[in-house]
């Protein structure tokens, strides 16, 4: 059964200021999700799996529908990332509206997804080799293993200029197995190289441009869902009246590594990241997006 992709679409784009997931910046004003059904597709994924909000569900539906491969037959399904849909009956605070996080996006996957599939985000643009390895990891894995595998860029090519990002800082063993993931919410540029990040005591801690870190770009299988399940019951008993708490995949995974209870990959890849954080993004990933159209590596036809 060819893998199926799970696209996290849900999020607010609060930094960019709006829908980031529609926004267009293709050459025929195609958006990062065409380029990834587009890369999906090509790499053998059979089946795509959106996770969005309700609020924008009719916008969203209606700007999928126009996707040449979607009209063409391509398999899809639309699963919301509700407030309120909770393990172990959990309720919301009042007054919450944040999502709780790309954790809680993938749970809501459970009953769409029956077998091995990856999870990207809306609004990152991977690359096509991201998802030709990802797709060579996930199809000889059986749906019930606990194999794992996630991409892993370099931190210097993933920053912004204009603010601070989020990413999983990665660290392997010499077999190419992820040994930790540590969430780092506030990363800025360094001039010397590489980047800065502010520490939960208040210090300053130096990354250098090489360090792997994960943008979100996993390999996984449904045995995650009773693993997420429980972990974001921990998480809700913990932190479940804040209103902007947030349970981060990365972070669920990185636990579930020192519990001895998932194998993680780390997989190499040569694509070229780009993503749009804030607005002031927009004309770098566009003119990467021009740039591989001349390229030869997008017909425009396909993608319009």
């Amino acid at each position: 059964m060819p893998p199926t992709l799970v696209i996290l679409a849900a999020g607010l784009g609060s930094r960019f200021g709006g829908l980031k997931q529609m926004e267009p910046l293709g050459p025929q004003g195609q958006t990062i999700l065409d380029y990834s059904i587009y890369d999906a597709h090509r790499a053998g994924f059979g089946k795509i799996v959106f996770i969005i909000r309700r609020d924008f569900a009719d916008a969203f539906r209606a700007h999928i529908s126009r996707n040449p491969l979607i009209q063409s037959g391509l398999k899809v399904d639309f699963v919301f990332q509700e407030l309120g849909e909770l393990p172990g009956g959990f309720t919301p605070p009042a007054g919450r509206e944040k999502p709780w996080g790309t954790a809680h996006a993938v749970w809501c996957a459970r009953r769409v997804v029956d077998g091995p599939f990856a999870v990207v985000n809306a609004d990152d643009f991977y690359g096509a080799d991201a998802f030709r390895q990802l797709a060579g990891f996930l199809t000889p894995v059986s749906a019930g293993a606990q194999a794992y595998a996630l991409v892993g860029y370099q931190l210097g090519q993933t920053l912004s200029e204009h603010g601070t990002v989020a990413r999983g800082v990665c660290q392997a063993d010499h077999r190419g197995y992820l040994i930790s993931i540590e969430e780092q919410t506030a990363l800025a540029p360094d001039p010397a190289g590489g980047a800065k990040g502010k520490m939960p005591d208040g210090t300053t801690r130096l990354f250098p441009a090489d360090t792997i870190v994960s943008m979100n770009c996993w390999a996984l299988t449904p045995a995650i869902f009773p693993q997420l399940d429980t972990q974001l019951t921990s998480f809700l008993q913990a932190r479940g009246q804040e209103l902007k708490s947030e349970c981060y995949l990365p972070g669920v995974v990185g636990r579930l590594l020192q519990q001895g209870q998932a194998r993680v990959r780390v997989l190499t890849t040569n694509a070229r990241w780009c993503g749009i954080t804030y607005q002031a993004d927009k004309p770098v990933v566009q003119a990467t997006l021009q740039a591989l159209h001349e390229a030869g590596e997008y017909p425009a036809g396909l993608l319009q």
